[in-house]
């Protein structure tokens, strides 16, 4: 059986916003370090977790647990 990815239904998984940057760390082995953008990634303002609400923490930390639970990681070999 082949695994499958994370349904992102209940979060928006737009690039730059709370699930996103949970997955893309996740991914990249950054640690848990929850932030978003407000707009492109790396090009608008970030929003750091003392700034976010619970909702925003909620949607970066499933981004963060959907990915680690599927394994998906950046080979850096």
């Amino acid at each position: 059986m082949i695994a499958e990815r994370p349904r992102t239904a209940l979060y928006d998984a737009r690039h730059g916003g709370p699930y996103d940057r949970g997955s893309a760390d996740s991914y990249y082995s950054r640690g848990y370090q929850p932030h978003y953008f407000e707009g492109a990634t790396s090009i608008t303002p970030r929003v750091e977790m003392a700034d976010m609400t619970a909702a925003e923490i909620t949607a970066y930390t499933a981004g963060f647990n959907d990915n680690e639970s599927f394994g998906d990681k950046k080979d850096w070999g």
